[in-house]
């Protein structure tokens, strides 16, 4: 099972997942069941902001032909009276497309909000069906307002934790990169290496750039060398291969971006670690053994 498995059925717990299987007649009717599609409302929690068009079309003609297959998770409003989606928001709106007035579904009372979140979450990243901001928005809201640490985060989707720190980053960014982020037309390495510039108006400048000149990760983040640094000497010769690979290994070990910048001509150089929170810096002191 891949990490992302795991991640879901520590989410989903197995009364739900078993149900269907179960042979008590009873734990079905419990939880499993058909209910009319104008009785489900979408899930205040839902990560995802937007739905291809052509993609829901093609899964609205699967449902057409052969109904829905995976049953839709919901659990019942606070009055008893309609149901709250909880995952599988693609699905309900293709058989809406499709026609449907009811499909089957897993009914989950005892899910809170954070559990909510969690869920939409998984379900969506299994799929890669949310932009770099979406899965960055979903990972503050879950470190800032339910309290859970980045790494409590890390292990509960399947990533890891420098995955989630270096995702929220992202959210520094002004908001007209943002955009380029949400449209697709640049990438989260990108972002990642915009955020180095603090100035908007140099930012803005160097993503200009990059989408007038199609720049890869590699070449912006030398473009925002050479933006944040103009009075440093510049290197004709890129990091060695020894200079990269120590790079690499220090990033493994600390869980985070570290980079080994060697000078021109000279043995001399630094090394860069980035944080993205003082959570993350203080683990990072603790792991370099360094006393605060």
């Amino acid at each position: 099972m891949s990490r992302l498995g795991r991640g879901l059925a520590a989410i989903i717990p197995v009364d739900v997942m078993e149900a269907g299987r179960s042979p008590n007649r009873s734990v079905d009717r419990d939880f499993l069941r058909r209910i009319p599609l104008d009785r489900i409302r979408p899930n205040p929690e839902q990560p995802r902001l937007t739905f291809n068009g052509p993609a829901l079309e093609q899964l609205a003609e699967s449902i057409r032909a052969h109904g829905v297959i995976t049953p839709i998770l919901v659990r019942r409003d606070d009055h008893g009276e309609g149901y709250i989606l909880i995952a599988g928001e693609r699905r309900l709106r293709a058989s809406g497309l499709a026609g449907m007035e009811e499909v089957p579904c897993w009914v989950r009372d005892s899910m809170d909000a954070q559990d909510q979140l969690l869920l939409a979450l998984v379900e969506n990243l299994q799929r890669e069906d949310l932009d770099a901001i979406e899965t960055a928005e979903s990972y503050r809201r879950l470190v800032e307002d339910f309290g859970m640490t980045q790494a409590k985060v890390a292990e509960r989707v399947g990533k890891d934790r420098a995955t989630v720190a270096n995702a929220i980053r992202l959210l520094r960014l002004p908001s007209f990169a943002i955009e380029e982020l949400r449209a697709g037309t640049i990438s989260a390495g990108h972002g990642k290496a915009l955020l180095a510039l603090a100035d908007d108006n140099q930012l803005r400048s160097a993503l200009n750039k990059v989408l007038t000149e199609g720049l890869s990760v590699r070449a912006t983040e030398r473009l925002v060398a050479r933006i944040a640094r103009p009075d440093s000497p510049v290197r004709k010769a890129g990091p060695t291969v020894q200079v990269e690979k120590l790079g690499e290994g220090l990033t493994r070990a600390l869980g985070t971006r570290v980079r080994v910048e060697s000078r021109a001509r000279s043995s001399k150089g630094r090394i860069v670690i980035d944080f993205g929170s003082k959570e993350e810096l203080s683990r990072l002191v603790g792991l370099l053994g360094a006393r605060t």
